[in-house]
């Protein structure tokens, strides 16, 4: 008889255990789901923010936006002795 009552209370203890692992399972997906949709929100607005930057700094942009300003500007004549990390052959 105490055997039985023994092996219903563990049955019962592991029962409760086991349910409450599976709650904190299901709040921990949540959570990861959660997560997830707001690093997809941050990447979609830094991909829209890339996007904006790239239009506004493009060559043909920039060539709008100084003619239609009439800001005058001229090109820097490149230094002829100075090494550019563009060019390879300057050492």
């Amino acid at each position: 008889m105490v055997k039985m009552l023994v092996c219903i209370l563990s049955a019962l203890v592991l029962a409760v255990l086991v349910l409450q692992l599976r709650q904190q399972r299901l709040e921990l997906n949540y959570k990861i789901g959660r997560l997830h949709q707001q690093i997809e929100d941050q990447q979609a607005k830094l991909w829209n923010q890339q996007v904006q930057i790239a239009v506004y700094t493009a060559p043909n942009a920039i060539q709008h936006t100084v003619s239609t300003h009439e800001l005058n500007l001229v090109p820097r004549a490149p230094v002829k002795d100075a090494a550019s990390w563009i060019d390879p052959d300057a050492e």
